[in-house]
């Protein structure tokens, strides 16, 4: 029997839909995990993982959540070589797995009065496996759903790989609100009740891997493929031909140390200036919700006006609202807090947050964007994960703590505009030409 089907109907099929959704699944489970340990590592590890209960313990405790941030770039470099040599999808499988195992160990962990420094060191060993599977994970999704995406709408189908980071956070803190209604006093908080959150996260890893698995290699990186196009050594065109970008990335990428600095620091501010830890990671859920909605839609403009404008304007507004969210903390107003809390993240930083996926993939050719998007966002990120942990060392986490978190922010945020301000705008560049160097 011979095969009818056409050559058109045997060609690559672009599905962004379902790029999407396993984008946002895949994101969800992976960030579920990772800011578990940051809301842990602000209000658990101290007590259980260090040798007392003091602000040196608290630095310490957010250290280890800066660790992953370290794994990062070394992760970057090596899931982005498979990433450009062997496909998007296949690595995306490995990243998912080796988070739900890191993230199911934590859980495990005998406590410093148990083992003693043991116990902080394989707490480190754990958060840098997270962090290895992190660095592929962002660029990974993102490079899977940028090919898949219709040319006009590559910016909105690409900010679901963001807007599932934000679900995976909402479940990280609603996983941990039964924690945190435990008194201090109740043995059961710090034993087990801690452990649970990091348990669960096993079932939601088994669900996205049966949704994960069933997504096929991208059209883009299948047709390079097949006309020889794919790159022994990515590492090496990337940085001849593209090291200006992956430059401009590492710089843009600052700008995801206000997430950390909103999601983990200002959890830790909030209880000094004498909030309850419940309605700290209140304000978390609420803000991370409303930007479910307002991401799209600022990915939505960036499709229509361009991704330059819409990535600035969540730099610029992050910087200008942070300090009235701080102060806030301050007050008597709960529904202020929670009113500057979502204009400072979900109208401020999340126009940022949607549109980094295409901006920064649509600066690279498809044999180097996993790579690319990789190297440059990890590298940028060291500073989104160490920056709890170095303003809460300049009394961030304290009383007044509000001027060095801002002036923090404000510094961050000028640096990102600049190098945002240097890159060409590509929403009008079709997906086959994005990151070619026009030569004069």
């Amino acid at each position: 029997m011979t095969d009818t089907r056409t050559a058109e109907s045997l060609e690559p099929r672009k599905t962004p839909v379902r790029a999407a959704l396993a984008s946002f699944m895949g994101s969800a489970v992976e960030y579920y995990d990772f800011f578990i340990f940051g809301t842990a590592a602000a209000l658990i590890f101290p007590r259980i993982f260090f040798p007392s209960g003091d602000d040196a313990a608290l630095v310490m405790s957010l250290a280890t959540f800066g660790f992953a941030y370290i794994a990062r770039p070394i992760g970057a470099v090596i899931l982005g070589h498979f990433g450009d040599r062997i496909g998007r999808q296949r690595v995306l499988m490995f990243t998912l797995v080796l988070m739900g195992v890191a993230t199911f160990l934590i859980g495990c962990l005998p406590t410093f009065e148990q083992i003693g420094w043991l116990a902080p060191g394989l707490l480190v060993l754990c958060r840098l496996m997270q962090g290895l599977s992190a660095a592929g994970e962002q660029a990974g999704a993102s490079s899977l759903s940028l090919e898949h995406a219709p040319d006009n709408r590559r910016s909105f189908f690409t900010s679901w790989t963001l807007t599932g980071t934000q679900g995976g956070q909402i479940l990280a803190a609603f996983a941990f609100l039964p924690v945190t209604l435990l008194d201090d006093d109740n043995p059961f908080k710090y034993e087990w009740a801690w452990r649970i959150p990091f348990w669960l996260s096993a079932v939601v890893v088994l669900v996205t891997f049966y949704i994960r698995r069933t997504l096929h290699e991208t059209p883009t990186f299948q047709d390079a493929k097949a006309s020889g196009e794919i790159a022994k050594i990515p590492l090496i065109p990337l940085m001849r031909d593209h090291w200006r970008d992956v430059l401009r990335v590492v710089l843009c990428a600052f700008v995801a140390a206000v997430s950390t600095v909103f999601g983990n620091l200002a959890i830790a501010y909030g209880v000094a200036v004498g909030l309850a830890e419940s309605i700290t990671l209140w304000l978390v859920v609420v803000a991370n919700i409303v930007a479910l909605g307002t991401q799209p839609l600022f990915a939505m403009l960036a499709d229509r006006i361009g991704r330059k404008p819409v990535f600035i304007y969540g730099a610029i507004s992050s910087a200008v609202f942070m300090p009235f969210y701080m102060l806030s903390m301050t007050g008597d107003n709960t529904l202020l807090v929670f009113v500057l809390a979502v204009l400072t993240f979900s109208c401020g930083y999340a126009a940022a947050n949607a549109v980094w996926p295409s901006f920064y993939g649509e600066m690279f050719t498809a044999r180097v964007r996993f790579s690319g998007m990789a190297i440059g966002t990890q590298l940028g990120f060291l500073m989104a994960g160490f920056a709890p942990s170095i303003v809460a060392a300049f009394g961030g986490a304290q009383e007044g703590g509000w001027v060095p978190i801002s002036i923090f922010t404000g510094i961050i945020c000028l640096v990102v505009t600049a190098a945002a301000l240097t890159a060409k705008e590509t929403k009008d560049v079709p997906t086959e030409t994005l990151g070619v160097k026009v030569v004069a």
